[in-house]
């Protein structure tokens, strides 16, 4: 997976509660086996509706989507952070997360960053007044740069963090330890088969 340090770009505002993950990827979606090509039905049932800015030219290619609180709830199917992912997305702003979805955001390279109610409002705020609007999120300094330049630190796991910074997803964290598996395997190495009488 790519890295994640510092993004900076326009945000998208979802100013919405508790969206679950059938909403970010129907459920009729989810027959491929590829992690890719979800992102064309990312909220399939909100697009055209009144209110649903994500499309709008502004927004569009936003790197940065900023929500409300409870974000990812309902099933723990991992197609949603691969169809945010897939739509353009690299980081999520937002009061709080289901633990599922969070997890399996940072195994992807999806940031999810966790803010106030209140900053969270500042943003999809200013992110409503004027399309388009920049902001960033800088993972290194662990701080969201709002449009006006006020810092909004954030907490994170350091392990998490670690993980994002250097583009490690599970097996990479595993080939990163190659030299103590074939430490491991060399010592198991026994001569000839191994058989077992009965």
């Amino acid at each position: 997976m790519n890295p994640f340090t510092v993004v900076t770009g326009a945000m998208a505002p979802l100013d919405r509660a508790d969206v679950d993950t059938d909403q970010i990827i129907p459920k009729q979606f989810l027959k491929r086996i590829e992690r890719t090509g979800f992102g064309e039905f990312l909220f399939c049932d909100w697009r055209g509706s009144e209110g649903f800015l994500l499309e709008e030219p502004a927004y569009r290619d936003a790197p940065i989507l900023v929500t409300g609180r409870n974000f990812g709830c309902g099933s723990s199917r991992e197609h949603a952070p691969w169809a945010l992912e897939d739509f353009g997305y690299r980081a999520i702003i937002a009061p709080s997360y289901a633990d599922i979805f969070r997890s399996n955001c940072t195994k992807i390279g999806l940031l999810p960053v966790v803010l106030t109610e209140d900053q969270v409002q500042k943003l999809i705020d200013a992110a409503l007044a004027t399309p388009g609007v920049s902001a960033t999120v800088d993972l290194e300094r662990q701080v969201v740069v709002a449009p006006d330049g006020e810092e909004m630190p954030f907490e994170i796991d350091a392990s998490v963090r670690y993980r994002l910074m250097n583009g490690l997803d599970d097996i990479g964290i595993t080939m990163s330890n190659g030299a103590d598996i074939d430490a491991y395997e060399h010592d198991r190495e026994r001569e000839g088969p191994v058989t077992t009488a009965l």
